[in-house]
């Protein structure tokens, strides 16, 4: 009972830390371009990790990988965080929050979607409805509820919000394919993630050569990376592997992450000041009932 408790401690800290992610985003996104943001957090992480490491004592299996293995982790740190976090910035950077936010959160039904061609599993038909539930959360979000020609348009109904709706669900799809292409990858979790923000790391440097971002941020700036990487991409994941560590089912934390887009955007209405649309909050509770259909079947 002791270690579930602890369990559900380390659950909590993590979905807090998580639930404010969005408002940092976007607020720190004021003052820097996407690319200079992922360039701070992501030098960040890479510290935050190799110190936990340090704390773990782990520090030697740094010392045995294999020349496969960091050809592996060269391709995951292209993928998360190079490729994810730059499509979900950009995303964060045309959208409202509560927007961009919430059509990430499509993840787990993506994952889905890919398994059946990648890992070969089955789908079910109360699957297809979960997924198909999901969609009309996405199209009620990125619409603000106008479903149909015609419809009164809003002022965000432009080229750049057609951009950041495609985006945000495109930074979905690579967080799944990277979830999918991690689970066959069976090293110690923390090690192998900081060899990932390693790379990627490193091409983010290289796309802030080209972009002319490798310039001196602004305090403001440089606090919202600092707290990105230790609270988005560093701290929070071993929080959350010790909530499932410590936890006598997964089932019993792996739950609780649905309060996390929920207390989100309680946080982005009062930090950030956007006022929450009926048609997210509407979105979200379709897409959080189909994934949460989707998990009573696998159940």
């Amino acid at each position: 009972m002791k270690l579930q408790k602890k369990a559900y401690l380390f659950a909590f800290a993590a979905i807090a830390c998580w639930s404010t992610i969005g408002s940092a985003f976007k607020i720190t996104l004021r003052y820097l371009d996407p690319v200079q943001l992922l360039l701070i957090s992501s030098l960040v992480a890479c510290v935050a990790l190799f110190f936990i490491l340090l704390l773990q004592g782990k520090i030697y299996l740094l010392f045995k990988i294999t020349r496969k293995e960091i050809l592996l982790s060269a391709f995951l740190g292209l993928m998360n965080p190079f490729l994810y976090y730059s499509v979900l910035l950009k995303a964060y950077d045309l959208l409202q929050a509560q927007e961009a936010g919430t059509l990430n959160y499509i993840w787990p039904l993506v994952l889905v979607l890919l398994s059946i061609p990648m890992l070969r599993q089955k789908i079910s038909f109360v699957s297809i409805v979960a997924i198909v539930i999901s969609f009309f959360g996405i199209i009620t979000i990125s619409s603000h509820g106008n479903f149909f020609i015609g419809a009164e348009s809003t002022k965000q109904d432009t080229v750049g919000h057609t951009l950041g709706v495609f985006l945000a669900v495109g930074s979905a799809f690579l967080w799944a394919l990277y979830w999918i292409f991690n689970l066959k990858d069976r090293r110690e979790a923390v090690s192998k993630l900081f060899l990932n923000f390693c790379f990627g790391f490193l091409y983010t440097v290289i796309l802030s050569g080209l972009t002319g971002n490798l310039t001196l941020p602004v305090w403001q700036g440089l606090a919202g990376g600092i707290y990105i990487g230790l609270f988005e991409m560093g701290i929070t994941f071993v929080l959350w592997l010790n909530a499932l560590k410590y936890s006598s089912t997964t089932a019993k934390v792996s739950n609780l992450i649905y309060l996390s887009p929920f207390i989100s955007l309680i946080i982005i209405y009062f930090a950030v000041g956007e006022t929450i649309l009926p048609s997210t909050v509407t979105g979200l509770a379709l897409i959080i009932g189909g994934i949460g259909l989707q998990q009573y079947l696998k159940r």
